[in-house]
């Protein structure tokens, strides 16, 4: 299993929300070049870099510091966040970034996702799920698609996505454990690589994730706080 360590953006900065909260917003990194190379020092291969202010309203303002991010670091970068349409996902690629993450596009333009992994290849298109109360949360978990999540992730599978990144809303940020029985459940059903994000918050979840097979695991605020050692978590996911 591979780790993800996280960067959200908001005004070029680091920061990291409490369940999805735009008003219970803190700042970790005013440069978050910074703490792309921590990651590196640590062992990782992967970011998994959002751009909140994209991720509500549409739009990448955020995408000049993301391609910084990744032109410095040189680690591999899935990101996501404002990316509704075929030239923005052209324009993430041809600047390096290895995997974008289609959200809302994917939950209200039925085929897109399905058009982009035709174009692209589905190891550089990925879909975020972010399940809140069973159904698919969108425009930075601001609104309720009113679509089941696990609908939802069938019919992704069904339209050739291989990667899902599956975020438990009530778990994000709030340091109480990952969801392990929306895993397990998911991996069970689905055939899709599923990375887990939403509060990972110790090493026994990223065993327990790592037991499961899973195919990668987020760690964001945990890693922020220092409730998990970063260096330890890669070792413990590979092992």
């Amino acid at each position: 299993m591979i780790i993800l360590p996280a960067i959200d953006l908001y005004h070029g900065q680091a920061v990291r929300l409490l369940r999805g909260d735009y008003d219970n917003m803190t700042v970790y990194d005013p440069e978050p070049v910074n703490t792309a190379m921590k990651f590196k020092a640590s062992g990782a291969e992967w970011i998994h870099i959002v751009d909140l202010e994209g991720a509500k309203s549409g739009g990448t303002p955020n995408i000049e510091t993301i391609i910084e991010i990744k032109r410095s670091c040189g680690l591999k970068c899935e990101t996501g966040g404002g990316i509704r349409d075929m030239k923005t996902i052209e324009r993430y690629i041809d600047s390096g970034i290895d995997r974008v993450i289609l959200g809302t596009s994917a939950v209200t333009h039925e085929g897109f996702a399905a058009e982009a992994v035709k174009t692209f290849g589905s190891e550089h298109v990925a879909v975020g799920v972010d399940i809140k109360n069973g159904n698919v949360a969108i425009k930075g978990w601001l609104e309720d698609s009113q679509i089941n999540a696990f609908g939802f992730c069938k019919r992704m599978q069904d339209d050739g996505v291989n990667v899902i990144i599956c975020t438990d809303i009530s778990r994000d940020g709030a340091m109480r454990g990952t969801n392990r029985e929306l895993y397990a459940s998911m991996s069970e059903k689905f055939s899709m690589n599923i990375i887990a994000s939403g509060g990972v918050s110790t090493l026994d979840d990223v065993k327990a994730l790592a037991e499961m097979k899973l195919y990668g695991a987020i760690i964001g605020k945990a890693y922020y706080t220092g409730a998990i050692d970063l260096t330890l978590a890669i070792k413990a996911a590979k092992s």
